[in-house]
């Protein structure tokens, strides 16, 4: 079974863009798992003011509400930690669109014009 971990700016992106990220990805197949790292930078950007505190705060939520598998990276450098476990686990796909984690990751998904996902 194909498993998508997702990445800390690929939620709030597509929160921000108003991307269905959750069912989309479902739909085509895809586990959604969340890195518990992930849960805590959601946590930390929360506590903070403005824009991107309400969207982590709405992440939370709903994460939370879909009741998503969570994973331990067993590093705080999350970046590293989602290319490790992308190369020990074949089936999984890296949702993120951190530009460097992308050229690290073969089996990624990522966010194309606005509102597309595209698993590459």
């Amino acid at each position: 079974m194909k498993t998508a971990v997702l990445d800390t700016n690929f939620i709030l992106t597509c929160i921000k863009e108003k991307i269905d990220f959750i069912e989309g990805l479902q739909f085509q197949g895809f586990t959604l798992v969340v890195p518990e790292q992930v849960i805590g930078e959601l946590e930390k950007l929360s506590k903070r003011k403005g824009a991107v505190s309400s969207r982590a705060e709405f992440a939370l939520r709903l994460l939370n509400s879909h009741n998503l598998k969570k994973i331990d990276l067993e590093t705080r450098k999350v970046d590293f930690g989602l290319s490790r476990y992308s190369k020990n686990n074949l089936d999984s796909y890296i949702a993120t669109i951190d530009s460097e984690l992308k050229r690290k990751v073969k089996r990624k998904i990522v966010i194309r014009g606005k509102n597309k996902l595209e698993v590459l």
